[in-house]
């Protein structure tokens, strides 16, 4: 193993939040010192059939954590899907038949060995402890917890003031996770930041139960490709699956706005913190153009999730569909020199007569009938650049075109 701080340093990598750190610290010493693997959990209630890129957020810091030699637990939710998770719902939510939950439930596994080690993974259902539960046995675990405390919870707190219903059902929700905590001795339990208040909760019912507290580790939440503030969620439609073919991975990438891209790259991407940083950095000064970035992202993902070299195939594929697609053999062409000073789009395609004016230049790109090598443009301020060779076919309409030749 690692030292305690040689490990601390790697798992607060993208992390939002650690409580309590200085535990955490105390936890790796002793597991170092005593040779003693931590206990790392987190659940996964099966309430659709694909994972998306959003759950691989905590997958590839349980591999991270895998990688140091601790013990992870991937707990399959079987039992709390049943209830439903009320975080962040405005409404009840419709409770699943146990048809659904068994069949998505057994899809898990095999998606979460994409990302982990899956033959050291423990992997555990919490349907083993809490289905054998008695009556008795749901009231001593209520008595444990107060309505004003639940009530702290932001989105019940919203609910009860504006007079919406809550069942005691969801009200059990976290207090059923909570005590998954207690069933698996856990150490640590990973989660998104919208968890926060559950992991909460298993902190306390472990102290109840006798044992040492787990420490909370909260991680971003990634958010959709359709940039409406919306969590990644595929009942939002707004997803990228991680069983998903390469072709739908890159297509799904290349759809991400650009303002989201610096997030995408910070918790999606396998790029080294200094290449990230590098990349956000270009990408707010406005050195380097959008698309290239998201091409650079959506190959590196279809590597992750479907096999190096799927990133390339699939960029070949995107090209021939989407790029090539209705586009003349013959065009003008615009040579520049490589180095030279980036080209404005709008300024271009008013020299090059592909529109009458600035103003209808910018007018078309609102209405987004201006693209580059099938992208569409968004920003009137679009800089073509020539840092690299290539070639850029930009296209207005449905029949004018032009290529933009770097040497």
């Amino acid at each position: 193993m690692l030292s305690a701080k040689e490990q601390l340093k790697i798992i607060q990598q993208g992390v939002e939040e650690i409580l309590p750190l200085e535990e955490l610290e105390r936890k790796l010493e002793r597991s170092v010192a005593e040779n003693r693997p931590l206990i790392i959990k987190q659940g996964f209630d099966p309430t659709s059939s694909d994972l998306h890129i959003g759950h691989a957020l905590g997958l590839r810091k349980l591999r991270q954590f895998q990688d140091l030699g601790h013990r992870v637990v991937f707990l399959v939710g079987d039992f709390t899907a049943l209830i439903g998770d009320p975080t962040g719902r405005s409404e009840t939510r419709k409770a699943m038949t146990r048809e659904d939950v068994e069949g998505h439930a057994r899809t898990y596994v095999e998606q979460a060995g994409k990302i982990l080690d899956i033959d050291k993974v423990e992997i555990r259902y919490n349907s083993e402890w809490c289905s054998p539960m008695g009556f008795a046995d749901v009231l001593r675990l209520t008595s444990h917890y107060t309505v004003a405390r639940m009530l702290e919870r932001d989105d019940f707190a919203k609910r009860y003031a504006d007079n919406r219903p809550i069942s005691i059902m969801e009200f059990l929700y976290p207090l059923v996770q909570g005590y998954d905590s207690v069933a698996l001795k856990a150490d640590l339990e990973v989660g998104g930041t919208d968890q926060k208040f559950n992991l909460l909760v298993g902190r306390q019912f472990q102290q109840v139960y006798g044992q040492e507290p787990q420490i909370i580790l909260t991680l971003p939440l990634l958010e959709g490709t359709t940039g409406d503030g919306e969590k990644m969620s595929k009942s939002l439609g707004n997803y990228i699956g991680i069983m998903e073919s390469e072709g739908e991975i890159f297509g799904k990438s290349m759809s991400i706005p650009d303002s989201l891209l610096p997030l995408y790259l910070r918790l999606a991407s396998s790029f080294a913190p200094e290449e990230v940083a590098a990349e956000v950095s270009r990408l707010e000064a406005g050195d380097v153009n959008p698309v290239l970035v998201k091409r650079k992202l959506a190959r590196d993902l279809c590597d992750q999730y479907c096999g190096a070299g799927a990133g390339e195939r699939a960029e070949d594929a995107f090209n021939q569909i989407f790029v090539k697609r209705d586009i003349p053999d013959d065009m003008p062409e615009v040579h520049a020199v490589v180095g030279a000073e980036s080209l404005w789009l709008v300024a271009l395609l008013e020299e090059q007569e592909l529109v009458k004016s600035r103003g209808e230049a910018r007018r078309l790109i609102k209405q987004g009938a201006v693209s580059i090598d099938g992208v569409k443009i968004q920003s009137f301020e679009h800089q073509i650049e020539l840092d690299s060779a290539g070639a850029w076919v930009v296209k207005v309409g449905k029949r004018r075109f032009i290529k933009v030749i770097a040497q």
